[in-house]
């Protein structure tokens, strides 16, 4: 079943033909994997990468981890066996490239439900064109099964003919409108990849702006931009020690029939108390997560 509040702050790509790669990927400290059948994989190698993907995800082993398998696009020579074995192997997601339309995702989740794929088998959806950003909201609308947009800043920047500047300003306007629709239809929202992953203050900054922006967290390149992802995308101490003073004091309030608290010279409403609960529920997550 769809949890909103499960970690997602590391979602980190793994290629699909790398049977070393899938195997050390058990033991880092991602929310989530995505093994690779599309882009990190060599057209010569699409099958065999299949087998070994799906065989990974059947062995299991990955832990507490959210697995998502990416297969190639249903108009290629190899989409519809990536789908066959995917469903077969039954992840948390099977994460559809290049989602233009509502029509992609309904055909999507015919098949899947042809094809036996459990019910707890989500669709996730690449947002990496001008098209797919267009028609957000449609996709969106498209399937139960769908509950997340990935973001697919590269493919969209150069579609867009767009230069990616540290503060992504030519990418901002997509960013925020596939952000507004997965939220206004309870989705989860992952920002694109950094991909100078030797570039620590880089990232930094990007993950900051993803923070502000409202974004749940990142799609990752490489095992080191993990730590600081997951840092990045969690609560610190101080703002959860706020979120329990906030309760506390809104509650305290409610019990003298007030329907108004002040902390620290602010107010206090209901809809702030509901933010605090839900950074509670996210920071109690992320310890459950790494316990």
């Amino acid at each position: 079943m769809f949890d909103p509040f499960r970690p997602r702050r590391s979602v980190l790509y793994m290629p699909g033909s790398n049977a070393r790669a899938l195997e050390k990927a058990k033991g880092l400290a991602a929310d989530a994997l995505i093994l690779d059948l599309e882009d990190a994989v060599a057209p010569g190698e699409k099958a065999i990468a299949r087998d070994l993907v799906t065989d990974a995800v059947r062995s299991g082993g990955y832990g507490k981890r959210e697995i998502a398998i990416r297969i190639n696009g249903l108009d290629t020579d190899h989409g519809m066996e990536d789908l066959r074995a995917a469903c077969a192997a039954a992840p948390d997601a099977i994460l559809i490239p290049k989602a233009q339309s509502a029509g992609m995702i309904e055909e999507i989740d015919v098949l899947m439900n042809d094809l036996g794929a459990p019910d707890s088998t989500q669709i996730w959806a690449m947002m990496e064109t001008p098209l797919g950003v267009l028609h957000a909201e449609k996709v969106a609308m498209a399937s139960t099964r769908l509950t997340a947009f990935i973001m697919g800043t590269n493919d969209l920047a150069e579609d867009l003919r767009a230069q990616q500047t540290m503060d992504r300003i030519a990418l901002i306007p997509a960013l925020t409108h596939c952000l507004l629709v997965a939220r206004s239809y309870g989705m989860i929202a992952i920002d694109g990849v950094y991909n100078a992953f030797r570039d620590t203050e880089g990232f930094r900054e990007r993950c900051a702006q993803s923070r502000i922006l409202g974004f749940d967290g990142k799609t990752l390149i490489h095992p080191s931009q993990i730590e600081l992802c997951n840092t990045a995308f969690a609560p610190d101490d101080a703002a959860v020690e706020h979120a329990k003073a906030q309760i506390k004091a809104f509650e305290e309030a409610q019990a003298k029939g007030e329907g108004i608290a002040v902390l620290d010279g602010r107010i206090v409403e209901n809809l702030h108390a509901e933010s605090a609960r839900s950074l509670l529920i996210r920071h109690n997550a992320i310890r459950a997560m790494e316990n």
